[in-house]
């Protein structure tokens, strides 16, 4: 754990108050979502119930919380208000856990689980539940027992945990959850349709975005196609606008209507203004959310933008400075600042004095080999796309390159089980895996675009 790092017991949550930045109380907490791993790991803690003011309890993700301190909960503002709904490989803490009979690992005894505490985990966004306060005997919300309590770690404690054995979705989601993003591409693709279905329904939106930026098009399609709309509505939120669009392209146009229309306003209508241009230009192949500042920003102010760890790592590789607005398409282009200038000059100097105007950017018009072309003799990881008005449209990033300049097959060719999916994932799939098995070969379909993310689990629209 972080040195330092705040230790907090889930009680002390029960019914506080959840503010946006601004201060205004969104609503209260009402549970906590974790998701259970396999053995005895801690659960990771998802995120929290939390009751608005019409009385919906929805999901709040514990990646749009920035502080829990003082009997309050501080939120990103971003919330998804469709009602919450608990998922197969999700336990709610105050509902299931609590008052909980579990054993003592050291001594067999049966103690009741009283609280537990949850602890950020370093360098991270996530949240683990790290201790268990139990009673020794049995004890209810309605008789409390009179025996010894205790702190303990939760690995000393037993019946709580996921079996190794048993090939169920849970099972399978947590022997899954140390895979990047293309691993379990990998591992869903050899997957029975069936059960990769049952893994995609658990997996959480985010980390359902990133696998599906992975999957080839006939995957993307078919587990698309098994969400509710609303749930296929809030991952394609989640996803790339650049990739979301690719795959809409691919559906039916009265499917690509009903889903943009449940899309929230700003998501669908990136998606729609990247599904004009043609797939393989400069305009079909940008996202629009760049890391964009005003001419008046600090290095110190680019720094913290480049540190987000959502972002890509050539997302991330610099920052564009355009005149407001300063959300795309933006107001006038200055030029872009890259990551390795950032850190050689002193926090306190403004962006406006760095840009590096000297390269044209790209037109969203610009073909595939004209941008091939740019990358190659420039070096460059990404490159910005302007308009003929001036105003930064969007970038570039070389994986989405890469992408479509490779065959477009070359996912399902490059799909085979090798050495950097561990040994105890290949047995799982294998025991799953189509009679085909193998690398995939003669399957229809071509490849979409690649995202890293997250690898939280569970999600509830969110």
């Amino acid at each position: 754990m972080a040195a330092g790092a705040p230790r907090i017991f889930v009680s002390h949550l029960a019914g506080v108050a959840v503010f946006d930045p601004n201060g205004d109380q969104v609503g209260r907490v009402r549970d906590l979502v974790a998701m259970l791993r396999v053995g005895r790991r801690p659960p990771r803690l998802l995120g929290l119930v939390v009751e608005l003011s019409t009385r919906r309890r929805i999901f709040l993700p514990m990646t749009r919380v920035t502080g829990i301190a003082s009997g309050q909960v501080i939120s990103t503002g971003v919330l998804n208000v469709r009602r919450f709904e608990q998922r197969p490989t999700e336990r709610l803490i105050f509902g299931e856990l609590l008052d909980r009979l579990v054993t003592l690992v050291e001594t067999g005894e049966e103690v009741t689980v009283l609280d537990v505490s949850i602890q950020q985990l370093p360098a991270r966004r996530e949240w683990e539940i790290d201790r268990v306060f139990v009673r020794k005997g049995r004890s209810s919300a309605f008789r409390r027992s009179r025996g010894e309590t205790l702190t303990v770690d939760w690995s000393a404690v037993s019946g709580v945990a996921l079996e190794e054995d048993g090939q169920g979705a849970e099972s399978l989601l947590a022997t899954f959850e140390q895979l990047r993003p293309a691993d379990l591409a990998n591992v869903l693709h050899h997957l029975s349709p069936k059960r990769r279905g049952e893994v995609a329904a658990a997996l959480d939106d985010d980390r359902l975005a990133d696998v599906l930026e992975e999957l080839p098009e006939d995957d993307q399609i078919e587990i698309l196609g098994k969400l509710k709309e609303e749930r296929a509505a809030d991952v394609l939120e989640a996803m790339d606008p650049d990739d979301a669009a690719d795959l809409l392209a691919e559906l039916p146009d009265e499917d690509v209507e009903r889903l943009l229309t449940l899309m929230r306003p700003g998501d669908a209508a990136d998606v729609r203004r990247l599904m004009a241009y043609e797939e393989r230009t400069a305009g079909g192949l940008m996202t629009t959310e760049p890391i964009v500042l005003r001419p008046d920003a600090t290095v110190a102010d680019a720094l913290a933008r480049i540190r987000n760890p959502d972002l890509s790592p050539a997302l991330a590789a610099q920052v564009y400075v355009c005149r407001p607005p300063d959300e795309t398409p933006t107001g006038k282009y200055l030029g872009a600042v890259h990551f390795q200038r950032l850190l050689r000059d002193p926090p306190f100097t403004l962006v406006g004095a760095l840009v590096d105007d000297d390269l044209q950017p790209l037109a969203p018009e610009d073909e595939l080999p004209v941008v091939a072309g740019f990358f190659a003799t420039y070096d460059m990881v990404a490159a910005p796309v302007v308009d003929d008005s001036g105003s930064l449209l969007g970038a570039v990033t070389v994986d989405d390159v890469l992408d479509h300049m490779l065959p477009d097959d070359w996912r399902e060719t490059e799909f085979h089980l090798d050495e950097s999916v561990p040994a105890d994932v290949q047995d799982a799939v294998r025991g799953e895996a189509p009679a085909t098995g193998g690398t995939g070969a003669g399957r229809p379909g071509r490849a979409a675009g690649a995202r890293e993310g997250s690898a939280e689990g569970g999600g509830h629209g969110r």
